[in-house]
């Protein structure tokens, strides 16, 4: 009996033995595959940093403007933080609208009682043209979509474009607020009203959630640049009538020869 046991325990160790020579093995391989993998994490990380620094700081400062954009759009929907006050922050934003301005600069022109007052309304109408067109042909260039926050409505919906970059309300604002303290604004009480104008025009964008920051930081940057081209490009009113006497006299011409050739004919 003695001797059955002693063989009993004697395979019993070395069954262990095994057992325990295979798991060692096991341990030292899935050792070696961690190590690997560490490995091949250590391998990947600098991989991230060999990109071009231009290229780590832009995305940077994207992270960052879609950051504070969407703290800023505290007004995108009635149920965001400051939802009571959207349809003033609305008002806002509609008195920066392309439409009322070319409405109200074509009436003005029309009404004028002075060649000087309409030949300031003639080059604003140029002005609000020209950036509606370099505004347009920006954002189709560039095809960035508006904030994921941005709530349409029926407003929104007829007069706010697809895409966000650069905005066309900040654009307006500076350009049209640098228009009017050259041509018009003489007082300083109107000139604090006309930049304060501009500032709640270009704010309204961002707590209404329509644009990012960049957009109207690079709006308010291009607005203000459009009105330097307008001085360069002003139109005066003799210009003017120059123009319209001979684009008339070339019209005049064209109908007396048609004439005289027919009557030739006959």
């Amino acid at each position: 009996m003695s001797s059955s046991t002693f063989r009993r325990n004697s395979f019993r160790g070395v069954g262990c033995a095994n057992r325990a020579s295979s798991e060692g093995h096991v341990r030292r391989r899935g050792s070696s595959c961690s190590y690997i993998s560490s490995g091949a994490q250590a391998e990947d990380f600098p991989v991230s940093l060999s990109q071009p620094m231009f290229t780590i700081t832009l995305r940077f400062l994207l992270a960052i403007d879609l950051w504070l954009s969407k703290r800023l759009g505290v007004c995108a929907c009635e149920e965001s933080p400051w939802g009571s006050i959207r349809p003033l922050v609305r008002l806002v934003e509609f008195s920066g609208h392309v439409v009322p301005w070319l409405i109200g600069t074509v009436y003005t022109l029309l009404r004028g009682e002075s060649a000087q007052e309409q030949e300031v309304m003639l080059n604003l109408a140029l002005a609000l043209l020209l950036d509606l067109l370099l505004v347009r042909v920006v954002k189709t260039l560039v095809r960035r979509r508006r904030p994921a926050q941005n709530r349409s409505d029926i407003f929104s919906t007829f007069f706010v474009e697809r895409y966000s970059f650069p905005s066309g309300h900040a654009t307006r604002a500076a350009m049209c607020a640098r228009f009017l303290l050259a041509q018009l604004v003489d007082t300083a009480s109107m000139r604090v009203l006309v930049v304060g104008w501009a500032a709640l025009v270009s704010l309204s964008r961002l707590l209404l959630a329509r644009h990012y920051v960049t957009d109207v930081g690079f709006g308010l940057a291009m607005g203000y640049c459009h009105y330097s081209l307008v001085e360069r490009l002003w139109v005066t009113w003799d210009c003017l009538q120059d123009l319209l006497l001979m684009r008339l006299r070339e019209r005049l011409n064209r109908v007396y020869g048609g004439l005289w050739m027919a009557d030739w004919k006959h």
